[in-house]
């Protein structure tokens, strides 16, 4: 008596068993493809997978497989091993090779019960077995498992490029802020320092170091226009930075360039004095209006100016131009301006990437002890030229020195 309770107790249990499994994977949502060559195999597995909410697709070889899966992926692969034409092992293999495929789980079902056969099925990639004859319960509880996994690794993987891409776009905005810091204190570096000695050459040159100091008014109308330069720098930069943080902003208006060649000779005076240079401008009288943006196109002539007296002993011969030229594809006129000087030059290999970001031309004799660059000039002058529509270059010879020309919208 007592036995035959216990028997009823186990039948029970047993069943509650099965009804929790069978709860569980209700309304399971998926497509699962079933490829087996025996047709009560494949009824019994569509009607039961269909009962749980699965939608099913069939194949009874592995080539049929393969091909139905080109039109439709499933989320997941029930496989047979023993098949006609190629088996599950090849069929696997095939699938696995294939980046479109290959991270579909693929559960083999087998009547193969040596652990050889499985480890070569889950060596060649997939990820579960299922022994013949199989219960419901267990293929529906391997099937919800695996979908599961294969859902939660797709949503891991697409966090990871996102926050890859986050990381990207961070590191952009960092290098994008660093070279604005950098190109703030590179170009107020030159027109102060220029500022800096004239002050001084007037502070030493005056017959009573001791008494006041009595100004021409003309130097101080240029010291005044410097600094409304140097501000109106500032704020270009600033509004630069925060508008368009990956380049520069410009505001084209009709510019005498000559007035512009000359507030660029004018904050760096100083300078050019101190290290003598000998400095001709060549502009025509009839030279019409370029089309630019003034500030940012003064700091492309004070770097070109600046980074010709840097990297050349004392006494240079430096020549400034202006010219207007037709454009090579079309019939339109440009500006053509240079910074010409009879310095040491460089060579074809030294002046390749002069105009990448930090990168810094060799001198020779090791002149660039007198160079506090920061290899960004250059780069800067080819920011602001190409924003305008021009190009930039620099033809140079060793020993006979280097040409920096930009070209530049007219006004028509």
């Amino acid at each position: 008596m007592c036995d035959r309770l216990a028997t009823a107790s186990d039948q029970n249990q047993n069943l509650d068993q099965k009804f929790q499994i069978s709860s569980l994977c209700n309304n399971l949502d998926g497509c699962v493809l079933v490829v087996d060559d025996n047709p009560t195999n494949l009824s019994v597995l569509v009607n039961l997978l269909r009962d749980v909410g699965l939608r099913v697709l069939v194949a009874t070889d592995g080539e049929s497989a393969i091909e139905q899966i080109v039109y439709v992926k499933p989320d997941l692969i029930l496989l047979d091993v023993m098949m006609p034409g190629i088996d599950g092992f090849e069929t696997c293999q095939i699938l696995k090779a294939d980046a479109t495929t290959a991270k579909i789980p693929i559960i083999f079902m087998t009547a193969l019960s040596e652990t050889v056969d499985k480890v070569r099925g889950l060596s060649l990639g997939a990820v579960d077995y299922i022994t013949k004859p199989f219960e419901h319960e267990e293929v529906l509880v391997r099937i919800r498992t695996h979908m599961t996994l294969a859902r939660q690794s797709r949503t891991i993987e697409s966090q990871n490029l996102d926050l890859q891409a986050e990381i990207s776009d961070r590191k952009r905005a960092e290098e994008s802020l660093r070279v604005f810091l950098h190109a703030v204190s590179h170009d107020l570096r030159n027109p102060v320092t220029g500022l800096i000695m004239v002050l001084e050459h007037l502070a030493t040159t005056t017959a009573n170091p001791d008494g006041d100091i009595l100004l021409p008014k003309n130097t101080l109308k240029r010291i005044r226009q410097s600094g409304d330069r140097q501000l109106a720098l500032i704020n270009s930069l600033l509004e630069s930075h925060v508008n368009d943080v990956h380049g520069i902003m410009i505001s084209p208006q009709p510019v005498n360039i000559a007035e512009v060649i000359q507030a660029a000779i004018d904050d760096l005076q100083g300078i050019l004095d101190k290290e003598e240079t000998k400095l001709t401008v060549n502009i025509p009288a009839d030279l019409p209006n370029a089309m630019i943006d003034a500030a940012q196109i003064c700091r492309v002539f004070q770097n070109l100016i600046a980074n010709a007296v840097k990297h050349n002993f004392p006494n240079l011969q430096l020549t400034i131009s202006a010219t207007v030229v037709k454009k090579d594809d079309s019939d339109g006129m440009q500006m053509f301006c240079a910074v010409e000087d009879k310095g040491l030059g460089m060579t074809t290999e030294q002046s390749e990437h002069l105009f990448e970001l930090y990168v810094q031309g060799k001198t020779q004799n090791n002149l660039n002890r007198r160079s506090l660059s920061l290899g960004l000039g250059l780069y800067i002058c080819r920011q602001i030229v190409q924003a305008h529509g021009g190009e930039i270059g620099v033809i140079a010879e060793p020993n006979f020195g280097s040409k920096f020309w930009f070209t530049l919208p007219v006004e028509c």
